[in-house]
């Protein structure tokens, strides 16, 4: 666990508080209140700054690679860029100084994330040196209705005195890359001031516009930041200025003692990745104008166009309010990070959301958890973070072809072109040593890209885009484990070797310097999965859909034979109880004595620099990092699993599926904020009471920061997407297939009651769960009927009708069916 924030205030579930400051948790704090729309994030940092501030702004799809030394080698290094902070609003008593130099103290200061209404608004009590006091108002967004557009606005008023106030209103060019939680090894410097050189000084009337541009180092992108701040009553003066690469302008305030002064600053971003522009200067500047400078009217909009972004995704429960305010914290994260301006983008899911430079802001395989909540919900939105690898598969071709093999190898991490950017190096603080970061083989990667199309086509039916991307996807990932399988004729299966799977504790043998594994179950089982798959794709499709497909990919009969056989005929480890075995060789490892590390080191979700300080190795223990082998019936379902390895031809069982399910949860450290949710899950079909125990530890990890410190960097919006989905995956047991929406319900005893809203293929079904009945109503519409299966039994679903089911009653360990 983290040190908890003392100053967090529950009790509202859609408000989150914290009251004072407190120095340690600032950057945490800045995090979980970051404003951002699909398009940018802003992090929850004070406008006047400080030594404990840091004002994050982040673009979706903007890089920049810079030079870095790790372990004396010199590599070049990919980074999510920390846009300019378009903040600063500064205050200061005439003759005083600065408010951010120490100027004004802070008395008392409540901040309320409105989950509601996407706003964070922050009042304070200052207090200068001579005794005169002002109260502060602060309320921002970042415009849903305006992608390109933030707004701040400041109310200020004098408690019993009159006097003249300096408001410094700007935009810092100068920002560096400096939210890591390592040291950075070379530049953090991404941007090149490009501001055009003006002739600052007086009488600039006090709400013009100005416009503060740069450029990044190597990627070369330009922003725009177009700022106007205006302030009712007038300013009785203004100027503008510049520090370096700090733009500002000055304005003097005349307050009257009990008489509220409003400043309202206003900017407008604009890049030149983005269409529609003539330059990011006139594009930001058009942005402003358009805007105009009433705030409440650009409120207003945004609050609307943010009623309808959230609308599909609330999810209802009764359960305790701890409990609503982070599922409600968690859905609105994802929505600050993915929306339907996403969709306009060349953009990726964010393992860090747009809240931080955590993992450098690169992409991994965390749409895998994220997808099925914006599938179900906002299928334009997952399209186009999908279309994100289809647009980088002559990338992954060749990255496949270099290493002789066909098909497509997506990256463990990505960025911007789609190249491997995932570090070599890792850094160990205990034990002071470099050490090599093998996760860059965790080729599973393009398993997952190929699962999230698949999933995508189920739940919407597109057969269009099936045929122009999602089928391509599909059958380049079969391709490339086709060829990396090595077939053994003394069994007549197939083999992978030489990789590395979810647990990234393990990436080799004991005693063997070559890194990699053999028969990672997870890894083999889905690879099958694809395999087949991608020969059920072309059997589906017939006539001229079929035959075009075929010529435009190159696609064999013998090919299409091919997937089908290794669809059967994988090779899968067990133990020699039937408990499936992580890899080959899991077995023969040496237990580890958890109660010792436990004891001696408290927090052992880093158990892998733990060992290596000890010149000992996770490589050498039956453990894990996160789930693994618990991943197949997360992704498959209990029954799915035991299907596709029976159709592998392994007479695997239920009873060894729960026995396997035991054996892993035993033996996981948690070092990964996804695995409590692939725990969650699978625990819900085995017994759903712990199920929910995992999910609320599942919660906790950014509003606790269960991961020390790391949420400062942003928040785990895989994790968060995954928590979501454990509610209507494993809870309510929603799968799709084909025509069919299937539920097998599992409802723990700490959750009464549960309501939200789904798309497939057509329909807007609401769900409902609760008093031992299950109902779901289809919105009235065009779409053809469906079929719903709810534990064993279908029904037949048209749009505008309601089927109500009784909710089954199973002893514990029994899957849901």
């Amino acid at each position: 666990m983290g040190e908890l924030d003392l100053g967090q205030i529950i009790g509202n579930a859609w408000h989150l508080v914290f009251e004072g400051f407190e120095a340690g948790h600032e950057g945490h704090r800045e995090a979980l209140t970051t404003l951002g729309n699909g398009y940018l994030g802003v992090r929850g940092a004070a406008p006047e700054g400080g030594p404990f501030s840091y004002a994050g702004m982040y673009l979706a799809g903007v890089y920049n690679r810079v030079r870095a030394k790790s372990a004396d080698e010199m590599l070049l290094e990919e980074h999510m860029v920390n846009a300019p902070n378009c903040l600063p609003l500064d205050l200061r008593l005439a003759g005083g100084q600065w408010w951010s130099e120490g100027g004004l103290a802070v008395v008392r200061e409540r901040r309320v994330l409105d989950l509601k209404r996407a706003v964070l608004e922050r009042r304070l009590l200052l207090e200068g040196a001579d005794r005169r006091r002002l109260e502060v108002v602060q309320t921002r967004f970042a415009s849903m209705a305006e992608p390109h557009l933030l707004a701040l606005e400041t109310i200020i008023t004098a408690l019993g005195w009159g006097g003249v106030v300096e408001v410094r209103s700007g935009i810092d060019a100068g920002v560096r890359n400096a939210n890591l939680p390592e040291r950075a090894q070379g530049s953090d410097v991404h941007l090149a001031d490009r501001t055009a050189t003006g002739c600052p000084g007086p009488d600039v009337p006090p709400d013009a516009a100005s416009v503060v541009e740069v450029e990044t180092t190597q990627s070369l992108i330009r922003i725009a930041a177009a700022y106007r701040t205006h302030v009712a009553p007038a300013a009785a003066g203004s100027e503008d200025g510049r520090k370096g690469t700090f733009h500002f302008r000055t304005l003097r305030l005349s307050l009257e003692a009990g008489t509220a002064v409003r400043i309202t600053k206003t900017v407008a971003v604009v890049t030149s990745r983005d269409r529609a522009i003539a330059s990011p200067e006139t594009g930001a500047r058009a942005v402003l104008a358009r805007a105009g400078g009433d705030f409440d009217a650009l409120l207003a909009a945004h609050e609307e166009a943010w009623r309808r972004e959230l609308r599909p995704f609330l999810v209802e429960i009764d359960a305790p309010v701890q409990v609503r305010l982070v599922l409600n914290l968690h859905i609105f994260h994802l929505l600050q990070t993915l929306t339907h301006h996403t969709a306009e983008l060349d953009a990726g899911v964010t393992a860090r959301g747009l809240h931080g430079e955590g993992y450098r802001g690169h992409v991994f395989w965390d749409e895998l958890f994220v997808l099925p909540v914006l599938t179900s919900r906002t299928p334009d939105v997952a399209r186009s973070v999908i279309e994100y690898r289809w647009r980088r598969l002559p990338a992954a071709r060749h990255a496949a072809a270099a290493e002789g093999l066909a098909g497509a190898k997506f990256p463990w991490q990505s960025g911007s072109d789609g190249t491997e950017e995932t570090p070599k190096w890792l850094y160990n603080d205990r034990s002071g040593r470099w050490v090599r970061d093998h996760s860059h083989m965790q080729v599973h990667s393009g398993l997952a890209v190929a699962f999230n199309a698949w999933q995508y086509f189920q739940a919407t039916g597109n057969k269009i885009w099936l045929l122009q991307k999602g089928a391509e996807l599909v059958i380049e990932v079969a391709r490339f484990f086709r060829s990396l399988a090595d077939p053994d004729q003394r069994d007549g299966r197939y083999h992978l070797r030489g990789v590395v799977g979810p647990d990234e504790y393990h990436t080799g043998y004991p005693g063997r310097d070559k890194p990699g594994l053999d028969d990672n179950a997870y890894t083999n089982v889905m690879a099958a999965w694809v395999c087949s798959q991608a020969a059920g794709i072309m059997s589906f499709l017939h006539g001229s859909e079929r035959a075009g497909l075929m010529e435009r990919l190159g696609v064999t009969d013998e090919e299409i034979a091919g997937w089908a056989h290794i669809g059967t005929a994988m090779y899968v480890p067990f133990h020699s109880d039937g408990v499936i075995s992580q890899f080959e060789g899991y077995g023969d490892l040496k237990e580890l004595d958890w109660e010792h590390y436990r004891d001696t080191y408290g927090d052992i979700e880093r158990l892998d620099l733990i060992l290596e300080a000890e010149d000992d190795a996770t490589n050498c223990y039956k453990l894990a990092k996160q789930a693994d082998v618990l991943m197949l019936p997360y992704l498959l379902g209990h029954e799915g699993l035991t299907a596709t390895l029976q159709r592998l031809q392994y007479g695997f069982t239920q009873e060894q599926l729960n026995r396997t399910i035991e054996y892993y949860l035993a033996r996981t450290a948690h070092g990964s904020t996804l695995s409590r949710v692939a725990h969650a899950s699978v625990l819900a079909g085995l017994d759903p009471d712990r199920a929910w125990d995992s999910f609320r530890e599942a919660l906790d990890a950014d509003l606790d920061d269960t991961q020390h410190g790391t949420t400062r960097a942003g928040i785990h919006l895989g994790a968060m997407g995954g928590t979501i989905d454990v509610v209507q995956r494993s809870f309510a047991g929603l799968r799709f297939s084909g025509d069919t929406i299937l539920f097998a319900p599992n409802l723990p005893t700490g959750l009464r009651g549960l309501a939200f809203e789904v798309l497939y293929r057509g329909h807007r079904l609401r769900v409902n769960l609760k008093d031992g009945h299950m109902s779901i109503a289809s919105a009235p519409g065009d779409a053809g009927p469906i079929t719903v299966h709810v534990s064993g039994h279908d029904v037949v679903l048209p749009p505008g009708r309601t089927r109500q089911f009784p909710l089954p009653v199973r002893a514990p360990g029994v899957a849901a069916s």
